[in-house]
């Protein structure tokens, strides 16, 4: 620098680029005139009195710097909305008296000689290098929410042979099980729902022909992996599968969380990436809208032709976060938009992104599930996508999806969102049924029963022929898994629950040769309804004794890789009903792995196996 001239502006542009500029020297090219030195210490002098104290610069999350010096990675930066200044090197004088006025005015400005690592002999130094710069990243309180339940217990045939629930096609937990263990922690027990974990995959159940029986129902009874004196039943569902490119015109909103809250590269950020997965998929005769909502909603882009889909990129490339959180206006708002692009037998789908921190309006679960009560009779069904950590209320992302006839997901990085809407792209969009429930009647063969997970999917008797009670919906194409671990009459030792001493105990005969049912374990009944249908249809299934199998050796690949995603919820929720380790879990999720078009059943026992390290 051959001349020094300092404004009180360009001070901190100084500081903030310096490492790239070279406004601070090291010791071998600090050779500077004295006639500059002087200069620039008088002008220095004048101005550091303007300066304000505990003066900070705001650094956008966004903003890129490089610091060849310090070694600072430009990510780090990144993570830090709001960084300290480092302190600036000090005018350099030979007059006493201006050395102790400008020290002076500096540590009143609280830029200087606050740190105890800096002495006021090294601020005068000529050979002064700024100290690394310490990113300020506030402590977050963890806020996350989860529903609280207990594990569905043992039940006699005898006191209640019905089983009655709603089918679940959410996939949430899972991934953010996923997350929580990527992260390297075991998650707590709440956040894992044990059917939400069997349904994240695939299985290949016998395909429906046509939608006028629009799944099929598939079962099988073999040994327990975990219990040797019990057997497992499974009750398989696969939706009629549709290919993307025949699916109904599309008329999708948008309904994207920019409040504070969503601040973030893994949320916000992630919501951009995801839904432009989506617009890629879809077709010149698709629609989409955009509704925002923050502190209050706006509507960002009306109805709008995938012809234009440089706009829609646009649209969604130019959404920013800040302010509070009101769901309810957005939900009203997207709704609005949902009708004004109706189109005859189109898919009407409003896709909720957020981390589910809501809290302005109304911010009950109990409140916004009735707003969306009222709203899904227009025919409209709502997805829930959650995104983040540290805030994610699942307990709302899943209730809402639950009421507003769809789906839940939780997206943790970009390979969910292909999942969700790219591979999975017919099921997520489009409903083939709805209101779909599960009653099975168990026969005196089975002494007790207990259904693993779907503990608040659980139905009264009277609510399976109810068609005013609500239910769950099945994709194009989708797969719903039920398991029930069983103990047969005829094995002594297979019971976990004593006989009463006073009530009757004389067993009820089944082998009578009059008896028309002596070979059936279980009835299946199915009740649903078409989409724009208000009346349900019956499906019934049974299950003979004779088609059960004695070794699971004997069992499919769907059988013996549900059952190990099953026993590995069980263990993450420390369910007293699983005695297998972790390493029995893996090696029966590795023997079942069968085909795996995309990889999961391999991440599966990735995960299984970072669990049983995160465990030890």
């Amino acid at each position: 620098m051959n001349n020094i001239s300092i404004k009180p502006t360009a001070l901190f542009l100084c500081v903030s680029l310096s490492f790239s500029t070279g406004c601070y020297n090291n010791s071998e090219n600090a050779s500077i005139k004295e006639e500059n030195i002087k200069v620039a210490s008088e002008q220095l002098s004048d101005e550091a009195s303007a300066l304000n104290e505990n003066h900070l610069v705001k650094i956008k999350s966004q903003k890129s710097v490089v610091d060849s010096d310090l070694s600072i990675e430009t990510e780090e930066y990144k993570k830090a909305d709001q960084i300290a200044l480092p302190t600036p090197r000090a005018p350099i004088t030979k007059d006493k008296a201006k050395k102790e006025a400008i020290i002076g005015q500096y540590r009143a400005s609280g830029l200087v000689a606050k740190s105890p690592m800096i002495s006021r002999n090294a601020v005068l130094s000529k050979s002064y290098i700024a100290p690394p710069v310490h990113l300020v990243t506030p402590q977050e309180k963890n806020t996350e929410n989860y529903l609280n339940y207990q594990e569905n217990a043992i039940q006699l045939v005898s006191e209640k042979p019905l089983s009655t629930l709603s089918i679940d096609v959410d996939t949430a937990s899972y991934s953010n099980t996923r997350r929580l263990l990527m992260q390297g922690k075991l998650p707590p027990k709440d956040a894992v729902k044990t059917e939400e974990l069997i349904n994240y995959f695939n299985y290949s159940y016998q395909t429906a022909k046509n939608l006028d029986s629009p799944f099929s129902v598939t079962t099988e009874i073999a040994p327990s992996p975990w219990n040797d004196n019990k057997k497992l039943l499974h009750v398989g569902i696969k939706g009629y599968d549709i290919d993307k490119a025949n699916l109904p015109d599309a008329n999708l909103v948008f309904l994207v969380d920019v409040s504070g809250s969503m601040k973030r590269p893994e949320k916000l950020g992630l919501v951009k990436q995801s839904l432009k997965l989506l617009v890629n998929q879809l077709d010149e005769n698709d629609k989409i809208s955009l509704v925002v909502y923050a502190g209050a909603a706006g509507v960002v882009l009306e109805p709008t032709s995938i012809t234009k889909k440089h706009k829609i990129i646009q649209a969604i490339d130019n959404l920013q976060a800040g302010g509070s959180t009101n769901g309810e206006a957005g939900i009203l708002a997207a709704y609005n938009m949902a009708e004004q692009g109706r189109s005859k037998d189109s898919i009407n789908r409003i896709i909720i992104c957020s981390d589910g921190d809501m809290n302005v309006g109304k911010t009950s679960i109990s409140a916004l599930k009735q707003l969306i009560e009222q709203k899904r009779k227009s025919g409209v069904a709502l997805t829930t996508l959650g995104f983040g950590s540290g805030n994610y209320n699942y307990a709302l992302m899943e209730q809402l999806a639950d009421v507003g006839n769809g789906n839940a997901a939780y997206i943790d990085n970009l390979l969910e969102a292909q999942k969700v809407l790219v591979n999975e792209m017919s099921s997520t969009l489009l409903t083939i049924a709805k209101d779909v429930k599960i009653q099975i009647e168990f026969s005196p063969l089975v002494k007790e029963y207990r259904l693993i997970g779907y503990e608040n999917r659980l139905l009264k008797r009277e609510d399976f022929n109810n068609d005013k009670v609500d239910a769950g919906e099945i994709g194009a194409g989708h797969t719903v898994t039920a398991i029930y671990e069983i103990a047969l009459a005829e094995n002594a030792n297979s019971s976990s629950i004593d006989p009463l001493r006073y009530q009757n105990n004389k067993k009820q005969e089944v082998n009578d040769e009059t008896n028309n049912y002596n070979n059936e374990l279980a009835f299946v009944k199915i009740r649903y309804k078409e989409p724009n249908e208000d009346k349900s249809k019956l499906i019934t299934h049974i299950v003979n004794k004779q088609n059960m199998l004695s070794s699971i050796n004997q069992t499919s690949d769907n059988y013996r890789f549900s059952a190990s995603v099953a026993a590995f919820a069980q263990k993450l929720r420390n369910s007293s009903y699983i005695k297998l380790s972790y390493q029995d879990i893996i090696s029966l999720a590795q023997q079942a792995k069968g085909k795996d078009d995309y990889g999961y059943r391999a991440e599966f026992i990735k995960l299984a196996q970072l669990a049983k390290d995160l465990s030890n």
